[in-house]
């Protein structure tokens, strides 16, 4: 559920269209960032009610996940005891709840949790979930993100350090600017938006989860002490992304596609960038971002955009990057814009890379 659509056919339809989804938003005027994306479809709640919002995403795509996983809570196979639910949001008032909440909902009531480690997190939920099944601590996880920021409040705390618009991963400098004004005249560029996708896998059970999770994820999570991000060098991030490449057993080579973090932050987008030259060499993969149509949703986004890179891998189709007229020079990567661009992809990743410090990879490859 993302403001591309309200569930997982539509937000993919959206991106391969590759049109931003970002508008003008009458709760924010006055602010310094006075747009977002939003999703279409929760109902009324109160619009600074973050929780609600997310609760309500969560449970949406929750059951949009059991129901594509062929599971049902009143189904003869459904032991709630059995059933986790790991659900990644950044923090704040109300992240507690949010995985009892769906849980509830679902009727399950195996391990519950809510995974907190800033953008990271619904990536971490993912890999979580996936440790829970492995160890036999559950037969079925629910597992994904969900956050809304775009009250007033959430909008007025991160623009007190960045305010920005709708993302614009990897343009060059604007002529005569230089620093932080790189991307879009501010202090960085991603939009405030509302996003969630739960993923709903059973260890018991041959169903491949959208035909190419059946080897589940290779994960890596990686730190940087010195917090911005990931340091200049990205050792947090390269960590993160060895480990996951371990983790599943494959080498640089074996990746064909990367889901980047792609937040429009200059800082970030060229510590990335310049992981990926390392880690790949000289030809890394072709890269998208798929922030710069849906927003960046914080705690939901690792969540949504590992979604994204299993339905790459089901369609064989990258979708393209909005916004992204000329790629900044120190960059250099492949970045996928205009149209979808259709190629055999055996293996992707997805990345998270953050200003704080907490940084996670996932890796899938089709069956």
């Amino acid at each position: 559920m993302t403001p591309a659509g309200p569930d997982a056919e539509s937000t993919w339809d959206g991106l391969l269209d590759g049109r931003p989804t970002a508008a003008r938003d009458d709760l924010l005027a006055g602010l310094p960032v006075d747009f977002s994306c939003r999703v279409a479809g929760l109902g009324p709640a109160a619009p600074e009610d973050g929780a609600e919002r997310a609760l309500r995403m969560g449970v949406a795509a929750a059951r949009e996940a059991l129901a594509d996983a062929g599971l049902s809570a009143a189904g003869s196979a459904w032991t709630g005891a059995r059933v986790a639910v790991v659900i990644g949001r950044s923090g704040g008032d109300g992240g507690e709840g949010l995985a009892h909440g769906i849980g509830t909902a679902l009727g399950a009531s195996g391990p519950s949790f809510v995974t907190a480690a800033g953008c990271a997190s619904g990536a971490s939920a993912l890999g979580v979930a996936r440790d829970l099944l492995r160890a036999g601590a559950c037969d079925v996880a629910v597992a994904g993100g969900a956050e809304s920021v775009r009250g007033r409040a959430a909008v007025a705390a991160y623009g007190s350090g960045a305010a920005g618009g709708c993302c614009r991963p990897g343009p060059t400098t604007r002529p005569g600017r230089r620093g932080p004004s790189t991307r879009t005249g501010t202090a960085s560029c991603w939009a405030r938006a509302r996003g969630c996708w739960c993923w709903s896998a059973a260890r018991t059970r041959g169903r491949a989860v959208r035909g190419c999770a059946r080897c589940w994820p290779g994960t890596g999570v990686g730190a940087a002490a010195g917090g911005a991000g990931s340091g200049p060098g990205g050792p947090g991030v390269e960590r993160a992304l060895r480990a996951a490449l371990a983790d599943a057993g494959l080498g640089p080579e074996d990746v064909d596609h990367v889901n980047a973090h792609g937040s429009g932050v200059p800082l970030e987008d060229l510590v990335e960038a310049r992981v990926l030259r390392r880690v790949f060499g000289w030809t890394p993969p072709p890269v998208t971002a798929v922030k710069s149509v849906i927003g960046h949703s914080v705690g939901g986004a690792g969540a949504v955009e590992a979604a994204c890179t299993v339905l790459t891998l089901r369609d064989q189709a990258i979708p393209p990057t909005a916004n992204l007229d000329r790629l900044d020079p120190e960059i250099e990567l492949d970045v996928v814009t205009k149209s979808p661009r259709r190629r055999p992809v055996r293996a992707a990743l997805s990345t998270v890379c953050t200003l704080r410090g907490q940084n996670a990879v996932l890796l899938f490859r089709a069956p």
